[in-house]
């Protein structure tokens, strides 16, 4: 039987740290997520934050283009600690699977991954940017999938007068 391949993990020494300590704590509750999130962190080389091939690494607080099986369109989305996780449309956390999965992977490498529900999925990262926050929108629109779509549906016409 073939085992399934897994790519390298690269993680910034700052990520590296305050990763573990929290996928240790989830891992010592129990939580699956964690569990996974702390066996990619244990094979992953620890580079300086300044190495300039993390350019090409999905590290906490990039923004990454990716596809799923099963799923029919890239997403983009910034993957995020689970503090930080304010919406789900735009941001990914890092102790979700998928989070979990993407984080250390290099531009072309793909993993596989199960959801909550045991679905097994592969990701595959095909951009990652490391721009500035305030540079969100251009990262969301060099999205071919995104030019010309709507990307919020906010169909509220806003406050009217009583």
């Amino acid at each position: 039987m073939n085992k399934p391949f897994f790519p390298n993990v690269t993680l910034q020494a700052s990520d590296h740290r305050r990763l573990e300590r929290l996928a240790q704590a989830g891992a010592d509750q129990g939580d699956v997520d964690a569990r996974f999130l702390l066996s990619e962190i244990n094979r992953a080389e620890v580079v300086p934050d300044r190495a300039a091939r993390l350019d090409s690494i999905v590290t906490m607080g990039s923004w990454v283009t990716f596809w799923v099986t099963w799923a029919f369109r890239r997403e983009t989305r910034q993957l995020v600690y689970p503090e930080d996780y304010t919406s789900e449309r735009t941001q990914i956390p890092v102790t979700s699977p998928l989070g979990a999965a993407l984080v250390g992977l290099k531009v072309g490498s793909e993993i596989p991954f199960c959801t909550a529900g045991g679905r097994s999925n592969v990701v595959k990262v095909e951009r990652v940017s490391r721009g500035d926050p305030n540079d969100v929108v251009r990262v969301l629109f060099s999205n071919p999938e995104l030019k010309g779509k709507k990307l919020f549906d906010d169909d509220d016409p806003g406050p009217s007068a009583a």
